[in-house]
């Protein structure tokens, strides 16, 4: 995971929210968006607030992870 806030430009992002969201219960939303050497997670109801960044290969493994489950 990546903790520099400032890591590339992140305005530009086009950020999509999780098909997993509840579409009936709008705080509970997570939105990802990808860059060319990360991906970044956000929380949809504090869209400026704090978010992570990840490496493709970390996000890929995480993603493969959840997916089991």
């Amino acid at each position: 995971m990546i903790r520099n806030p400032s890591a590339g430009d992140a305005s530009a992002l086009k950020w999509v929210k999780s098909s997993y969201s509840d579409s009936s219960n709008g705080s509970e939303c997570v939105e990802v968006a990808t860059a060319p050497r990360t991906v970044r997670v956000r929380d949809s109801k504090n869209a400026h607030g704090p978010r992570l960044a990840f490496g493709p290969r970390a996000w890929a493994d995480f993603a493969a992870y959840v997916s089991e489950s």
